[in-house]
């Protein structure tokens, strides 16, 4: 259920200012949305996993907030992350 590590690095190098860097906003929110992508196709076979559903609806809140962030602080950036990631907002 979870991405592997070199989908992880890929994630990182992609959309990291620097080398190394896993706190921006940016590769936090695509990681999750990478995290997000897997557990939707587990809940299309795994319809009854309510436990796991309610850590996918957190994760939702969680990247939202980090969005939230991004836009008031540079709103460019906002826009070209979700552009690249294709979440519709």
């Amino acid at each position: 259920m979870s991405i592997t590590v070199e989908e992880k690095q890929k994630l990182i190098k992609d959309f990291g200012t620097k080398q190394g860097d896993t706190g921006s906003p940016e590769v936090q929110i695509a990681i999750m949305t990478s995290r997000i992508a897997t557990l939707t196709e587990h809940f299309k076979t795994h319809t009854k996993d309510n436990h796991g559903r309610r850590g996918l609806l957190k994760m939702v809140a969680q990247r939202r907030k980090l969005l939230d962030y991004l836009k008031a602080k540079d709103e460019a950036r906002y826009r070209d992350l979700i552009g690249k990631l294709g979440i519709r907002r």
